[in-house]
């Protein structure tokens, strides 16, 4: 097969398993977790008044968590975008 490009590869080309790779990905991906886990019990740990000022509040965090950790911040900017129309628009 003929490449055109000398940097193309085929489109079934190999995938190579580097052990070191895939441990520096696994534990890059525990530490993301854990900072989004951190991240979520700091916003717990706020006032109401605090919250309000991010445009959320305690019950939109408690239905948060009953989401997967991975999309509770998508649930937030939702319900946060919600609040700050409900505000701009009574």
């Amino acid at each position: 097969m003929a490449l055109l490009l000398s940097g193309e590869r085929p489109t079934t080309a190999a995938v190579t398993l580097n052990p070191f790779r895939l441990a520096v990905t696994f534990v890059g991906k525990l530490r993301a977790a854990n900072a989004r886990r951190q991240a979520f019990h700091n916003l717990l740990s706020l006032d109401g008044h605090r919250l309000d000022d991010l445009g959320i509040n305690r019950t939109d965090l408690f239905e948060a968590m009953q989401v997967r950790p991975a999309g509770r911040a998508r649930v937030l900017t939702e319900r946060r975008a919600r609040n700050a129309a409900d505000w701009l628009n009574p």
